[in-house]
C-alpha cells in the first residue's frame, strides 16, 4: 500500500512539474494584432497623368496580420473619402499576399472619377487594409492613413452586363438594360425598371448570348449558361436594385420605391415625397414645391438606401450629403437610376 502511495506521490509530481514546464516555455502568443500599412507613407500625394494610365500607381504594401493561431488570411485594401470612417470604402484589391502592386494610374483614375470625385482637385482619401480569416471571427483592419489623389477628368469606362428578358424582347445587345462593376471587381449593380409583373430576366456579357447567366434553382446562385433558368422579379412592376457577383456567383432583386425627403419638402425630414415613372423620358419624376432648405433621395420610405451629392455636382452618392435648395419654388426633380451614373436635375418652374 505504502509502495502505491509514493508511485501515485512521484507521479503527481511528475504531471506537476510538467505542466510548469509548458506553462513556463510556452511561447507567448500576441493574438488580434492587425496589419500595418507600410506604403505609402501617410501623406503621400498622387497626381494622376493621362500619358501614363498604363503605369503602376503605387505599391501597397502592410505587415502580417495575427489572430493568435495559424489561419488563411486575406487581406483587403480599401479607401474611403476623408472623415467617412469607411461607412461607404471602395475596394481595391484582396488576396493573400502582402502587398498589391497592380493598380494603374488608369484604373485608380476611373474608379474616381466613376465615383464623382472631381477632376483636376487634390482629393483627400483614406486607405487602410483589412485582415479576415472567416465569418466567425473578426476583421482586424489597420490604422488608416491620409493621401491625397488628383484625377484627371476622363469618360469612366465600366465593366458591365446587360439584363436581357421578356421586358424588352430578350436582347442582349440593349445596353441601356445594363448593371455595371464600378470598381472593376466583378461586382455588378444597378436599377431596372420592369414595366411587367414577374418579369424574367438573365445577365449576358459582351453584348451577346455567348456567356450568360441565369438561376438554376431561384436559390440566389448564378448558373453559367442553360436554359429555362431565368430570374424572375415577384413584387411586381417596378424598379428594381440588382445585383450580380460573379466572383461568388450570387445575385439578388429587391424592388425600391423612391420618394424625395428632407426639410425643404412638404413632408419635411418625416415623410418622403413620392416619385413616378415617366416611361416616355424612363426617368423617375415628381413635381413639388420646395422650401430653402435641404433634399435626400431614399427608397422604400427608409434609411437603407439613400443617395445624396457629396460633391454638389449632380452626381449622386450613397449614403452622399444633403443636397441644399436655395430658392423657394415650384420644382421637377427627376432621378435617374437606370443608368451608369445615378445622378438627378432640379428644374425650377
Amino acid at each position: 500500500m505504502m509502495l502505491n502511495k509514493n508511485i501515485i506521490l512521484v507521479l503527481a509530481m511528475a504531471l506537476s512539474f510538467f505542466a510548469c514546464e509548458e506553462k513556463t516555455f510556452d511561447p507567448t502568443v500576441n493574438p488580434n494584432t492587425p496589419p500595418t500599412l507600410v506604403t505609402p507613407s501617410a501623406g503621400a500625394s498622387f497626381v494622376l497623368v493621362e500619358g501614363d494610365i498604363d503605369n503602376q500607381l503605387s505599391a501597397f504594401e502592410w505587415t502580417e496580420a495575427d489572430f493568435g493561431y495559424q489561419a488563411a488570411v486575406t487581406y483587403t485594401l480599401e479607401f474611403d473619402v476623408a472623415g467617412n470612417n469607411f461607412e461607404n470604402p471602395t475596394t481595391l484589391g484582396s488576396g493573400i499576399e502582402l502587398s498589391q502592386d497592380d493598380i494603374t494610374v488608369g484604373q485608380m483614375n476611373n474608379i474616381l472619377n466613376a465615383q464623382g470625385y472631381p477632376a483636376n482637385v487634390e482629393n483627400a482619401l483614406e486607405i487602410r487594409v483589412c485582415a479576415s480569416v472567416s465569418d466567425e471571427v473578426a476583421t482586424l483592419c489597420s490604422e488608416a492613413i491620409m493621401i491625397t489623389v488628383n484625377p484627371f477628368a476622363a469618360e469612366v469606362d465600366y465593366a458591365f452586363l446587360t439584363v436581357p428578358g421578356d421586358y424588352q424582347g430578350w436582347d442582349p445587345a440593349d445596353e441601356s438594360k445594363a448593371i455595371y462593376s464600378r470598381s472593376g471587381n466583378e461586382i455588378y449593380s444597378g436599377y431596372i425598371y420592369f414595366p411587367m409583373d414577374e418579369a424574367m430576366y438573365k445577365f449576358a456579357k459582351d453584348l451577346g448570348w455567348d456567356t450568360n447567366w441565369g438561376d438554376d434553382g431561384n436559390d440566389g446562385t448564378l448558373n453559367l449558361g442553360g436554359v429555362d433558368n431565368n430570374m424572375t422579379i415577384e413584387e411586381g412592376a417596378g424598379m428594381y436594385l440588382l445585383t450580380a457577383d460573379l466572383n461568388a456567383l450570387t445575385h439578388s432583386n429587391m424592388k425600391t420605391d423612391w420618394g424625395v425627403i428632407g426639410d425643404a419638402t412638404p413632408g419635411g425630414w418625416d415623410a418622403d415625397t413620392d416619385f413616378e415613372w415617366d416611361a416616355d423620358r424612363e426617368v423617375l419624376t415628381v413635381t413639388l414645391d420646395l422650401e430653402v432648405g435641404n433634399i435626400k433621395f431614399r427608397a422604400n420610405d427608409a434609411w437603407d438606401l439613400n443617395y445624396g451629392d457629396d460633391f454638389t455636382n449632380g452626381t449622386l452618392e450613397q449614403e452622399g450629403a444633403d443636397i441644399p435648395i436655395e430658392s423657394a419654388g415650384n420644382y421637377t426633380i427627376d432621378l435617374i437610376l437606370n443608368a451608369a451614373d445615378y445622378s438627378y436635375t432640379l428644374t425650377k418652374n
